[in-house]
């Protein structure tokens, strides 16, 4: 009887800690999502204001590492953080874990350690990628972002694409194609982070959750640097 309760106990005690880890685990990507967002935000050439504000949602995936694609299929995790409200007009809310994958963006960046950021710049691709897998490129138009406090996202490219997509890597912050790479919810993620189970689309869409303090210097820059949508 005191073996089978040793051995409970030791379960019980084990898998608290295995759930710690994850949610640890989490916790840190989506501070590492928010420190992404701040220094780019700081560069000088960085996401044009004007386009910024037409942004939906924002996908940061962070310190993606090619090291990892060399046994098979590229694969970066993340967050992806929409507007709240009506028609996304209101502030920045609640992170949901997002899975980049496939496509070759792993070729295109190098070895190095590299930072990807997505803007959804439709009410439709936020709506498809928080329901199910979208192939960039393919379910959702996409481009390379353009660069520079300046530029204009009037261009024909930038007014036509859902997605835009920009990589930082060794300082360097671009626009770069990820056409090809799939995006979806990372559900096991959004577990480990929340401490249940709950879906992106009720994270995001319906508020189910309140933002957790790992994402405050995320939403704290964006609602900083692009309060309102326009």
């Amino acid at each position: 009887m005191n073996r089978t309760r040793f051995l409970l106990a030791f379960m019980l005690t084990a898998a608290l800690a295995v759930s710690a880890h994850a949610q640890s685990k989490e916790q840190d990507r989506v501070e590492n999502a928010g420190k992404v967002v701040k220094e780019i935000m700081d560069i000088p050439d960085n996401i044009p204001q004007s386009v910024i504000d037409k942004a939906d949602c924002v996908v940061v995936l962070p310190s993606v590492l090619k090291a990892a694609f060399v046994v098979g299929a590229s694969y970066g995790r993340g967050v992806m953080t929409c507007r709240t409200g009506d028609n996304m007009r209101g502030p920045w809310g609640a992170p949901s874990m997002m899975a980049l994958e496939g496509g070759s963006f792993g070729l295109q960046v190098g070895g190095q350690a590299t930072d990807f950021v997505l803007l959804l710049m439709s009410e439709r691709s936020a709506s498809s990628i928080l329901s199910s897998k979208v192939k960039i490129g393919g379910d959702a138009s996409a481009a390379a972002g353009p660069v520079g406090r300046n530029a204009s996202a009037e261009t024909d490219v930038t007014f036509r694409a859902e997605i835009l997509t920009y990589s930082r890597a060794r300082g360097l912050f671009a626009g770069i194609s990820l056409a090809g790479s799939t995006l979806r919810p990372d559900n096991g993620g959004n577990q480990a982070l929340y401490g249940k189970s709950i879906s992106s689309k009720d994270i995001v869409l319906k508020g189910a959750v309140p933002p957790p303090p790992s994402a405050q210097l995320l939403l704290q820059t964006l609602n900083s640097h692009s309060p309102k949508h326009t």
